[in-house]
């Protein structure tokens, strides 16, 4: 596996940008959930250790599930709107308070799809809380409650965020420069 500093055009976000953020989105969540019954959904697998660095610092009483849900289309990291739900929640959703969690708000496809289709099962509430918002990448208008970044249309990657199931691991963002990358064979 090719090392990422060979192919990292630049760090983003880095480390302690990215903590300093996930604490001030926690703080408007405590206020904003105060006395309410808080239930947060993960979108696996970007989307975990937001959730993780996230729910350490909403000091409410809550509760967590997961969904896993993928997107495809006619090429590589392509979305037409078909969304497939690979895991589905645990708990139900009905009359409770509901913080989707998402890792990055890309064309909007995805999120839109799984806000819909949670929209049915009848939450008290239903509000987004993403870590990276690609504005400007935006094919379908979604809302969007909590965002910790707005980024520029480059791809990322680390925090969570892999590059072809890789560097998951890292504590920082960085963009990739396609000229260096060598996709694993």
């Amino acid at each position: 596996m090719q090392d990422y500093n060979n192919f990292l055009e630049e760090i983003l976000i880095p480390t302690d940008e990215l903590q300093s953020r996930i604490t001030e989105l926690a703080k408007q969540i405590n206020e904003d959930y105060q006395g309410k019954n808080l239930h947060m959904i993960c979108i696996l697998r970007g989307g975990m250790l937001f959730l993780a660095d996230l729910m350490r610092q909403v000091d409410l009483p809550h509760t967590i599930d997961f969904m896993a849900v993928s997107s495809y289309g006619s090429g590589a990291r392509q979305s037409t709107g078909q969304v497939r739900i690979a895991l589905d929640l645990k708990e139900d959703i009905h009359e409770r308070d509901v913080l989707l969690v998402e890792d990055i708000v890309d064309s909007g496809y995805t999120i839109a799809s799984v806000l819909e289709m949670l929209a049915t099962r009848h939450p008290r509430s239903l509000k987004v809380c993403t870590l990276l918002d690609k504005a400007e990448r935006r094919e379908v208008e979604v809302p969007i409650d909590y965002r910790g970044f707005t980024i520029p249309n480059k791809f990322v990657f680390g925090y969570g965020l892999d590059l072809d199931e890789y560097y998951h691991n890292l504590s920082f963002i960085g963009t990739v420069n396609p000229d260096k990358y060598q996709p694993p064979e």
